[in-house]
């Protein structure tokens, strides 16, 4: 039997890659694994910016959030001859939201999957219970490590129960005297508390520390050891700002000499050994909702006396007077236990022998031969085959998702307008446009990718729009590079891409300041709604209001004026209609497919039967126009394509192809019809080379993207509205593929 494992691994410090490497180890080196003749390799997740040096078990890696990493990993498992696929899932080790990334993976295998679970949650977000649900439909068998796991997985997440396997969290089977372990760390003399694992506010290491001056006033020669480094995503967002608050409850307390902190991620005979060296081992999580704890099973394991708070793992591992419980934040009650317990050394032996006797049924080579064993299982049984979704999208076709050039042409007063080639042309300045559409894409980046650069990019073009807002709430348009104004009012499709780029941050905003700042400015500007007569600004400002709208559904006010936008946009439509022409003007123009995307949006929000049906006959007659030959062929600027008249073909623009696939994506999102998927897509490929002249748009050296075409080919200038209508797309299709992957 051959197996592949998909987890993080040694040396990323990290608990899945701890436990996927005893895991591994139990199941294929231990000396009883290796008379069966089983083999394997790990697939590991390492961070985007950080290179491990892996040991040779170790065959690929998984950057967290490079989606084509994901795909490649599917093709290499399939090709590689492994008979099964055990996939260790935590949700913050994958990329995307809530992890998605993992899902295109698994819907590739060509294999039996078996999944173990670290954390289920109780109250799941919509996208964290929709990527379980299709996880465990895709595995064969799902292994858990507590009973309360189970109750969670069938009553929360409709998962069969036959489906679900407990295997307790395994410990090594190290052994040491705890006598020697004492004198080796000098520590013989003391009295030692223990808590080890990654720091984090949720551990509750002030509660013990609050605890100890009633202990140390009765037992004075008491030392408290916390074991850990700061756990790496809170020391990446927030430092040692947790760390430096327990430092300082310490000395406040004046228990310098009683409390010492460890800052290492040690290995684990070390790791053993102090737990032997503990008289009681303490973990005083702060809730509840701690479905396994590999710490508290390490304890348990070595047989240390236990005292825990009662989260989910705990009372199930201490149970039948395996350890004690105190509250949450209760220091008190922690005090009495621990002097209740070192007062009276027969209570403190009897929970040592209960925890080593229950630990001696959960040692690794134990749990590895379980995992063996229900993996031969699993392949003598006759495999129905897991139903597999799958689209046309490649997301191996499209090139790495990067910000190099839009970091080329942004300054610290906004996005640069054109360019020449791929360089900026001061000359030409700002305009607001760009700007809006930067904002919009770098929230999505954020949003999906988590991308510290869009983050960061973020409030330039915020307050480029903020300096550009007039008292009464109109904006004004292009700026010069000296920052002079260039006009009193901009044209109403700026307005309209401004409020677009407002709503979306109002629904995605990624802390308070933009958020507000944002609000602001939208409502500032929303008398102005409904004085717009371009029906492209219009539709422009009913997306924006839509995307409001979404996260602020009681807005009854803002609700009526997108209704009433809506039905402007109808009247149009009503007024230019006829048997052979279904749209909104007597000629096909520029940024065609913002008119269906709007309705769209407004009938998700208004639920009108009118507005969908005007919506997907737009739609339909576009793409009756524009989708030809399997590539999009876009109504050319130079002529556009009056009615009764001919198309013009050239001059066609990047903006127009990201309306093409932002409105099929939104038409996917209403109908969950996989064709619509399958035009965006096609879409999409128009700036890969999927087009009239056959000739790529994209810059792979660049990474900006063309300007459009003309008679003479690819205008190769490479401006803002061209290279943010590209990464709109290129982020929409990531969006897209992701959701077709959560749906049923």
């Amino acid at each position: 039997m051959k197996i592949a494992f998909i987890a993080t691994f040694p040396p990323r410090q990290c608990g899945i890659g701890t436990f996927t490497n005893n895991l591994y180890d139990a199941m294929l080196v231990s000396e009883e694994s290796k008379e069966s003749g089983h083999e394997g390799f790990v697939i590991a997740l390492s961070d985007n910016n950080i290179e491990y040096e892996y040991p040779p078990q170790v065959k690929l890696t998984i950057r967290q959030d490079h989606q084509e990493d994901y795909i490649k990993a599917a093709k290499f498992i399939n090709l590689s001859g492994a008979d099964l696929c055990i996939l260790e899932h935590e949700f913050g080790i994958f990329g995307g939201q809530s992890g998605v990334y993992i899902l295109p993976l698994l819907h590739r295998l060509d294999i039996p999957l078996m999944v173990t679970l670290h954390t289920i949650l109780k109250a799941p977000s919509y996208n964290e219970k929709a990527i379980l649900q299709e996880i465990c439909k895709m595995a064969h068998k799902i292994v858990v490590m507590s009973h309360k796991a189970i109750k969670f997985l069938v009553s929360i997440y409709d998962v069969p129960k036959e489906k679900i396997v407990l295997i307790e969290h395994g410990v090594p089977d190290i052994h040491y005297s705890p006598e020697n372990s004492k004198t080796d760390f000098k520590l013989e003399s003391k009295k030692v508390l223990l808590t080890f694992g990654f720091l984090g506010r949720n551990k509750g290491i002030e509660t013990v520390i609050k605890a100890l001056p009633k202990v140390v006033e009765k037992h004075p020669n008491i030392i408290y050891i916390v074991l850990g480094k700061t756990h790496p995503s809170i020391l990446r967002h927030s430092g040692e700002e947790y760390r430096i608050f327990l430092l300082r409850l310490v000395k406040s307390l004046q228990l310098e000499k009683h409390v010492i902190f460890l800052n290492e991620f040690i290995g684990v005979q070390d790791l053993f050994k102090y737990l032997y060296a503990s008289d009681i081992y303490i973990t005083p999580y702060l809730n509840e909702a701690q479905i396994t704890s590999g710490t508290l099973s390490y304890a348990v394991g070595v047989g240390c006396a236990a005292i825990s708070t009662p989260y989910w793992h705990a009372t199930e591992l201490l149970a039948e007077g395996r350890g004690r419980f105190f509250n949450f934040n209760d220091h008190e009650g922690l005090s009495s236990i621990i002097n209740e317990l070192i007062d009276h050394p027969e209570q403190l032996k009897e929970l040592k022998r209960k925890a080593h006797d229950y630990g001696k049924k959960i040692t690794w080579p134990k749990t590895g031969e379980r995992y063996v064993k229900l993996a031969s299982t699993i392949l003598k049984e006759e495999q129905s085959p897991i139903e597999k979704k799958e689209t046309v999208i490649d997301l191996l076709v499209l090139p790495p998702f990067s910000l190099i050039h839009i970091n080329r042409m942004t300054d610290d007063t906004g996005i640069i307008q054109h360019a020449k080639f791929g360089i900026p042309n001061l000359k030409e300045g700002y305009c607001l446009d760009d700007n809006a559409r930067a904002l919009l894409m770098v929230l999505m980046a954020y949003r999906q990718m988590k991308d510290e650069r869009a983050l960061e990019l973020s409030p330039i073009y915020l307050s480029y729009i903020h300096y550009m807002q007039n008292m009464n709430g109109t904006f004004r348009n292009f700026l010069s590079f000296s920052r002079n104004y260039l006009d009193e009012v901009g044209s109403e499709d700026s307005f309209g891409r401004t409020i677009w780029a407002l709503g979306y941050l109002l629904g995605n905003a990624p802390n308070d300041a933009y958020y507000q700042t944002g609000k602001l400015m939208f409502f500032n500007a929303s008398p102005n709604f409904e004085k717009i007569k371009s029906i492209r600004g219009i539709a422009n400002t009913m997306i924006g209001i839509c995307y409001y709208l979404k996260s602020n559904p009681s807005d009854d006010t803002m609700t009526e004026r997108l209704r009433n936008l809506a039905n402007i946009l109808i009247k149009h439509y009503e007024e230019n209609e006829s048997s052979d022409w279904k749209w909104f003007e007597s000629l096909l123009a520029y940024d065609n497919g913002i008119l269906p995307l709007a309705l769209l949006h407004s009938a998700e929000i208004l639920n009108d039967g009118k507005i969908t049906k005007t919506a997907l006959a737009s739609l339909n007659f576009l793409t009756s126009h524009t989708l030809r030959d399997n590539c999009l062929s876009i109504i050319g600027n130079e002529k556009w394509y009056k009615k009764e008249g001919e198309r013009s073909i050239f001059a066609q623009q990047p903006i127009d192809a990201m309306s093409m696939v932002l409105m099929y994506h939104q038409a996917f999102h209403i109908t969950k019809d996989k064709e619509y998927l399958n035009k965006l897509y096609t879409s999409f490929l128009w700036f890969l080379g999927e087009n009239d002249l056959r000739m790529s748009l994209y810059d792979f050296e660049t990474k900006g993207c063309c300007d459009g075409f003309e008679s003479y080919g690819v205008n190769r200038n490479q401006g803002a509205e061209s290279s943010l209508a590209y990464l709109i797309s290129h982020l929409t299709v990531l969006q897209a593929y992701e959701e077709f992957h959560k749906s049923d």
